[in-house]
């Protein structure tokens, strides 16, 4: 809805392909239509419904978004619910970003955004285990005890749910004892599975410090990185977990409730002025990076995610979540970041319509699909 609305906003039609079954809130309630004034509300203009999400690849539906004449805002979960290989080789439609970017999200697939954030000269957590390498059990345990024995803080664990393969469990351990009590139970409820904890999740330095997502655009029109805003994460069932007492939370963990960090939603969050030359220097590192790594690179949004820590009398961020796409938040608006730029601030849907309209204006669209 953010797209569309921005879209809307610069004159363009929009289309959005739908699942069978989760179309009413574009279909019914913000499909564009009268206000009874003489004007209109809403700005959702086309639906195409399909019988699940990746069906999107069928010609069927490609010739349907070719004739509208599209140009195809990827997201995170257009990527989840089809298979990469078809979308890079076989979707035949315009997307605006790199189309090859989203790919490199996954932590086990080669030059991995660890890899690009490393090569960016951009801080990461300690990584104990990548989730690119296999150990078996007795392998795991030393690194553990190697790592816990020196005084290493918590490591939290980031491994896919047995159920929904495209969510990842998490859970935070503080020794080897500690990792083989919180696991066995995870797998004994059917949680996660031994085979990915082993092969494919990734134990990594626990960050303590200010959650913050630095959420960017890169223009290729204009060679420049912009800081579009900046949000956090609403959790569930975390969220509501850390609001209660110690006494209460200890006894919720008594009664075997387990918290978890599935991602509810986002909310706008500022930070100090002085962190703002250190995350566009980020952004701009980073988009050199891809440059190089990944041509053509970064097209429009990205976010880097982590948190801001203090240690030395410095503050600095430490990176440990990557988007190559629009990012999940459509929050990024109500930060002033933008409007510092452009004297109103932006949501993504309206910078991004921006940027295709500057490209239609200068017949420069090669530079902004793939």
């Amino acid at each position: 809805m953010d797209v569309c609305h921005g879209a809307t906003k610069y004159g363009f039609d929009t289309v959005v392909v739908c699942q069978k079954g989760r179309e009413k809130t574009y279909e019914k309630y913000y499909r564009r239509r009268s206000n009874g004034k003489g004007g209109e509300k809403g700005c959702v203009g086309n639906i195409i419904l399909v019988d699940k999400f990746s069906d999107i690849v069928k010609e069927s539906v490609q010739k349907e978004l070719r004739a509208l004449n599209t140009v195809f805002i990827h997201n995170r979960y257009f990527w989840v619910y089809c298979d990469f290989a078809k979308i890079e080789k076989d979707f035949k439609v315009p997307i605006f970003g790199l189309r090859e970017g989203v790919k490199l999200e996954e932590r086990d697939h080669p030059n991995n955004q660890y890899v690009l954030l490393q090569k960016a000269g951009i801080r990461i957590p300690k990584i104990v285990k990548g989730s690119d390498e296999k150990v078996s059990e007795k392998a795991l345990h030393e690194r553990l005890k190697k790592y816990f024995g020196v005084g290493g803080g918590p490591l939290i664990v980031k491994v896919n749910e047995l159920q929904r393969s495209y969510e990842r469990a998490f859970f935070v351990i503080n020794s080897v004892a500690n990792f083989e009590m919180k696991s066995g139970k995870m797998i004994a409820e059917k949680h996660i599975s031994k085979d990915d904890l082993f092969k494919k999740a990734v134990f990594e330095e626990y960050i303590v410090g200010a959650h913050i997502n630095l959420n960017y655009f890169y223009s290729t029109l204009t060679d420049e990185v912009e800081l579009m805003g900046t949000d956090t994460r609403r959790q569930t069932n975390l969220d509501g977990f850390l609001r209660l007492d110690a006494k209460q939370q200890v006894d919720l963990l008594d009664s075997n409730f387990r918290p978890k960090m599935i991602e509810t939603g986002h909310y706008a969050v500022t930070m100090k002025e002085s962190l703002v030359e250190k995350a566009l220097a980020l952004g701009e590192k980073f988009v050199k990076t891809m440059k190089k790594e990944v041509p053509p690179g970064m097209i429009g949004p990205f976010a880097l995610q982590g948190a801001v820590v203090a240690e030395d009398g410095k503050e600095d961020f430490v990176i440990f979540d990557v988007s190559m796409r629009i990012p999940g938040s459509p929050g990024t608006k109500f930060t002033p970041y933008s409007g510092y730029l452009y004297g109103d601030s932006l949501s993504y849907g309206e910078r991004i319509a921006m940027e295709i309209e500057m490209a239609v204006e200068q017949n420069k669209l090669e530079k902004i699909l793939t």
